[in-house]
C-alpha cells in the first residue's frame, strides 16, 4: 500500500463535523458520463464547486484551544499520512506528478486529486482568518502557534495599530499590526497572547513553503473571505494554476475579489506560497506576494518596520534640477506639488533630505524615490546666504496633476 504524505499541521481546534453541499452530487451526475476530453473541466468544476460550497459546523462540545510552545513558520511541518485502504485505486495514485503541471487522464486520478484538495482545503480554511483594521477588512493566514499572521500591507495599513482577527469559527481575538514591505505589499499581524488557566493558548496554523521554485502550470489553491467575512460561510476556496512566478509577484488564475486581499495561496502540499495582493485587467491576472518576500525580511516585519511603497505608487516632490549643475540646485518648482507647498523656491540648493546629505540632483531623486508617500520629511536648503529647514510631505505623483 502506497501512502501519500501531506505537509499539513494538526490544528489546535478541530471541527466536529464537515458538511458538504449536495451541489457536488448534482455536478457529478451531470459530468461523470462525459468523455475523457472533459476530464479537466470535471476537475475544475467539481473541485471548485465543492471547495467553495463547503460549510463548517462546530459542535457545542468543541474543546478549547490547547496551549503550546510557539514554533517558527520556517520549521518542517508535521506529516499527516493518508491511510486509505489498498483496495481503493485512488490510494495508489501519485498525484504529485499531476499537480506539478500535468493533466489527469483517468477518473481515478481525478478522484485522487479531489481527495488531496479536500484535505488541504480543510486545513487551509481553519487557518484562514478575516482581519479588521478600523473600518477596513481583508484576509490573512495564521502561520505559527503563537499567532503570527501573514497578510497584505494594504490590509494591515500601518504598524502598531490595534486590529481584530476573526477565526474560522467566528471568534474574534485582539491583534496588532506589525511590519510591512509596501514595495511588494507584504504585511504582518500578531494575535495578542491569551492565557487559559495560566497557559498560553495556541492557534491552528499552516506551514510556510518556498515560492522560489514554483513553475507555470503548477496547480495551486487559494482561500479568503471575498466581499468580507460572513458568519454562515467558511473561507471560500478556489483551485487554479500558477501562470507566472517572479521574485516580486506570483500570478495565478485563482479568481480574487474584494475582501480576498491578504488571504493565502497554497501549493498542493498544503504550504503557503503566496499572499493575495491585487487583481489585474482580466480574471487571469490575480497577483500574489511571493512568500519568500516575507521570509527574506522576517525579522524586520516582526520588529514592526515599515518601508517601501505599494505597487503603482510613485513618490515625488515636484521639482526639476538645473541642467549641468554640480549640486542639487532647483531649476523648476511645479505649482501645487509637495515642494511648492513646503516653500521650496527656484534657485534653492537642497543640502539634506530626510536626514541624508544631498550632493547632486541625481542623489536627491534616488532619496525621494525610496521615500514613503504621505511621510513628512525635513529638507535643508541653501537660499542665498541663508540655510533653511522646511517640512515637506512626500506625495504620490501618480495621483494626477494638482489643480491650478
Amino acid at each position: 500500500m502506497k501512502q501519500t504524505q501531506l505537509n499539513l499541521r494538526e490544528p489546535a481546534v478541530v471541527p466536529a463535523r464537515v458538511h458538504v453541499s449536495p451541489t457536488v452530487g448534482r455536478w457529478r451526475r451531470f459530468l461523470l458520463p462525459a468523455g475523457w476530453g472533459q476530464v479537466a473541466c470535471w476537475l475544475l468544476l467539481v473541485g471548485g464547486v465543492w471547495l467553495a460550497d463547503t460549510r463548517w459546523s462546530w459542535s457545542d462540545d468543541t474543546p478549547p484551544a490547547a496551549p503550546a510552545v510557539a514554533e517558527s513558520p520556517a520549521e518542517q511541518p508535521v506529516a499527516v499520512t493518508s491511510t486509505a485502504p489498498s483496495a481503493n485505486p485512488v490510494a495508489t495514485i501519485d498525484v504529485a506528478r499531476i499537480f506539478a503541471g500535468g493533466v489527469p487522464t483517468t477518473l481515478d486520478e481525478l478522484r485522487a486529486m479531489e481527495e488531496r484538495q479536500r484535505k488541504i482545503a480543510e486545513q487551509a480554511q481553519r487557518c484562514t482568518v478575516s482581519i479588521r483594521v478600523g473600518n477596513a477588512q481583508g484576509s490573512g493566514v495564521i502561520v505559527s502557534r503563537d499567532g503570527y499572521v501573514l497578510t497584505a500591507a494594504h490590509v494591515a495599513a500601518r504598524p502598531n495599530v490595534n486590529a481584530k482577527v476573526v477565526l474560522s469559527d467566528g471568534r474574534e481575538v485582539a491583534a496588532k499590526t506589525l511590519g510591512m514591505n509596501r514595495t511588494v505589499d507584504a504585511g504582518m499581524v500578531k494575535i495578542n497572547s491569551i492565557k487559559v488557566d495560566g497557559r498560553e493558548v495556541r492557534w491552528p496554523y499552516v506551514p510556510v513553503g518556498l515560492s522560489t521554485d514554483l513553475k507555470p502550470g503548477q496547480w495551486c489553491l487559494a482561500t479568503g473571505h471575498p466581499n468580507g467575512y460572513l458568519s454562515d460561510r467558511a473561507p471560500v476556496v478556489r483551485v487554479g494554476r500558477i501562470l507566472l512566478n517572479d521574485p516580486s509577484v506570483i500570478r495565478s488564475d485563482c479568481k480574487l475579489v474584494g475582501g480576498d486581499s491578504g488571504g493565502p495561496l497554497f501549493d498542493m502540499e498544503g504550504n503557503v506560497i503566496g499572499i493575495h495582493s491585487r487583481i489585474g485587467r482580466s480574471l487571469s491576472e490575480n497577483m500574489h506576494v511571493p512568500v519568500n518576500a516575507f521570509l527574506n525580511e522576517w525579522e524586520r516585519l516582526v520588529q514592526g518596520e515599515d518601508w517601501g511603497n505599494l505597487p503603482g505608487v510613485r513618490p515625488g516632490i515636484g521639482v526639476e534640477g538645473v541642467e549641468g549643475a554640480s549640486d542639487a540646485k532647483i531649476g523648476k518648482v511645479i505649482s501645487g506639488r509637495a515642494a511648492d507647498k513646503a516653500g521650496i523656491q527656484v534657485g534653492d540648493v537642497i543640502l539634506q533630505f530626510d536626514g541624508q546629505e544631498v550632493e547632486n540632483f541625481g542623489q536627491l531623486q534616488r532619496l525621494v524615490a525610496r521615500s514613503q508617500t504621505g511621510k513628512t520629511v525635513k529638507v535643508v536648503v541653501r537660499r542665498g546666504e541663508e540655510q533653511l529647514t522646511l517640512d515637506l510631505v512626500v506625495e504620490n505623483l501618480n495621483r494626477g496633476a494638482p489643480e491650478e
